[in-house]
């Protein structure tokens, strides 16, 4: 693992230059840790609220938005090449002919995919006994891939996740369609209806989570429930996502197990995130400006809910592993 002053170093060059990339990530971690003007947190509980500020420094701001960029980052870095498939899960689906699916064995059987990397962070995040840069590196990668399980692209095999399909947003036709998601629509969304910074569409997204369009159904985003699985079998909201991590982190302590595996609410959130790929992502016409149109009126409430969701799901994993439950509303 990579010394803190070498993560440092890395980082400190990396944000001298801000990517349109970053936005997306910066605003999943703003919405976890939104401070409002009362100053009170939206969504980290106490104790996780205290580790993330204690363990981000000033390099980040103290915050999750900033750090969120980091594992993109650093991932063509010479000490870093090894984390570049960790970003996604390559879904051997067929979204062309409408068959969207994950699954665990086909499309992770090597481990070395986001399903796997997620829950192998999570036990070192809560090891105390690891060295205090390796716990710093381990929340980074966390806040990066909660955030990238929600991105459609990172959940789909077909042209390395929509990087091999030329597309065209705002008239610039020398892109793809993995950049259009990742980036441009992204971008242009939040110039045009969040004031043009990550900050306030966390905000906005927050609003809506709290008291707008997405108040009703915030509390099944962590529910961890299959979305076609009857509603009378559901867990209650949060009770898998505790369990789940509870039992992780005890047997990672107790060396019960040797391996770590995916984890059920990863795995349920990527098939949300892929099923996209089947109603929307791919579903245009070759030439169409993405940014623009009905296209662009389609997948922005796809970006909305997404963003929204994985920011939330954030604070949650957080608030449960370090005070022990999800406590969100």
């Amino acid at each position: 693992m990579a010394r803190l002053a070498n993560i440092l170093s890395v980082l400190g060059a990396a944000l001298c230059v801000r990517a349109w990339g970053n936005l997306g990530h910066e605003t999943v971690g703003f919405v976890a840790e939104q401070v409002p003007p009362d100053g009170h947190l939206q969504f980290l509980a106490p104790k996780a609220a205290t580790f993330v500020h204690s363990t981000l420094n000033a390099t980040w701001n103290f915050s999750l938005g900033p750090a969120a960029i980091w594992a993109d980052q650093v991932k063509g870095e010479a000490a870093f090449k090894w984390s570049a498939d960790l970003h996604f899960v390559d879904a051997e689906d067929s979204p062309m002919t409408g068959s969207c699916s994950v699954n665990e064995k086909r499309d992770c059987g090597d481990g070395e995919c986001i399903l796997t990397a997620i829950a192998n962070y999570t036990t070192r995040v809560v090891n105390t006994k690891l060295p205090k840069e390796q716990i710093l590196e381990a929340l980074l990668f966390i806040d990066h891939f909660i955030g990238d399980i929600g991105q459609p692209l990172h959940v789909e095999a077909i042209e390395e996740g929509g990087n091999g399909i030329s597309a065209k947003c705002s008239g610039e036709s020398s892109t793809n369609l993995h950049a259009v998601w990742d980036t441009g629509m992204v971008t242009k969304h939040i110039d045009q209806s969040h004031g043009g910074t990550p900050q306030q569409y966390a905000n906005d997204l927050v609003a809506e989570i709290k008291t707008g369009s997405f108040k009703s159904e915030a509390a099944s985003w962590i529910s961890c429930s299959s979305p076609t699985e009857p509603l009378s079998k559901r867990s209650p909201p949060g009770e898998i996502l505790e369990r789940e991590l509870k039992a992780l982190v005890n047997a990672h302590h107790s060396r019960a197990a040797e391996a770590i595996t995916p984890l059920a609410c990863p795995l349920v959130w990527a098939a949300e995130s892929n099923a996209f790929d089947c109603s929307v992502v791919f579903d245009f016409t070759t030439g169409e400006d993405l940014c623009s149109g009905t296209y662009f009126a389609k997948a922005i409430p796809v970006i909305d809910l997404q963003l929204a969701k994985q920011g939330f799901r954030l604070a949650a994993w957080l608030n449960v592993l370090f005070d022990g439950a999800t406590n969100l509303p």
